[in-house]
């Protein structure tokens, strides 16, 4: 095998996290990188001319952390990269007493479950690449004040995350909306499509007027990550002409259950981001 370093990831290794993203054909852009870092800590894996090859980050929020994006060149992979970045994410964690949490693919759930995690709850991704024929719903608006959406999203997630949230804000405005203090919806620009998340509402028919607006506010091709407790907003997104791409797992690591309370969330913000 040829000789690699395990390394700190830092503002300088941008570049190579974004040509890692790429390559694997995900979405994330150099803005996701730059705010993952920003969040919270990364580790990366480099042959000997410099070239990144392996990622992982890890998020903390509160009193459990995300690790996100563990992600090997399609070149180098069964190597044993993704399961080196991953124990280093964990010792770290471990390190710290924060409980592990992530959103596993159907290959990698294998991988993580060997590793000690738990299923918790499932949600699917969909993809639209062409734009929809659906109307914006009445009452969604502009998002003007956060203090009672921080109360619901930190119930319905398990922390404050304010500064992503806020983040996403300005990263795509159109699709900040909110319906008084019942919910609200946000969005960002991809390397392929943009995507529509989180969103948090305190019941269905909140989460379908906001999904509605901001499928109307944000042009495709899309993504959105919807929840597997509201079978009615995947069958809308599907007869929007929206595909079903991929499921995911919710997985924790030395609990029972992940945080928050699910039944709040129906869109999640990304698999990297939660």
């Amino acid at each position: 095998m040829t000789a690699s370093i395990e390394h700190p990831l830092g503002p300088q290794h941008i570049a190579g996290c974004f040509a890692l993203s790429k390559a694997a054909q995900w979405n994330q852009n150099e803005a996701d990188w730059r705010l993952m870092l920003g969040i919270g800590r990364g580790w990366g894996i480099s042959l000997g001319d410099a070239s990144l090859i392996g990622s992982t980050l890890v998020l903390p929020y509160g009193h459990f952390a995300w690790i996100s994006m563990v992600l090997v060149h399609p070149a180098q992979r069964r190597k044993g990269y993704a399961s080196r970045l991953l124990r280093v994410a964990l010792a770290d964690l471990r390190d710290r007493g924060l409980t592990p949490i992530l959103d596993a693919t159907p290959a990698g759930r294998e991988v993580y479950r060997h590793e000690g995690f738990r299923d918790t709850w499932t949600f699917k991704r969909f993809h639209l690449p062409q734009p929809a024929r659906t109307e914006g719903a009445l009452g969604a608006r502009p998002i003007a004040n956060w203090e009672k959406l921080l109360q619901l999203d930190a119930a319905a997630f398990g922390a404050n995350r304010a500064a992503l949230l806020r983040a996403l804000q300005q990263r795509l405005p159109q699709s900040a909306l909110a319906i008084d203090a019942q919910g609200f919806v946000l969005g960002r620009e991809g390397r392929e499509a943009h995507q529509i998340g989180p969103l948090i509402a305190r019941d269905e028919s909140s989460a379908m007027r906001l999904l509605q607006a901001a499928v109307q506010a944000v042009p495709a091709p899309l993504y959105v990550d919807v929840v597997d407790h509201a079978p009615q907003l995947q069958q809308w997104l599907q007869a929007q002409g929206f595909v079903f791409q991929r499921p995911f797992t919710r997985m924790v690591h030395g609990a029972d259950r992940a945080p928050g309370n699910e039944r709040l969330v129906y869109l999640v913000a990304g698999p990297e981001l939660g």
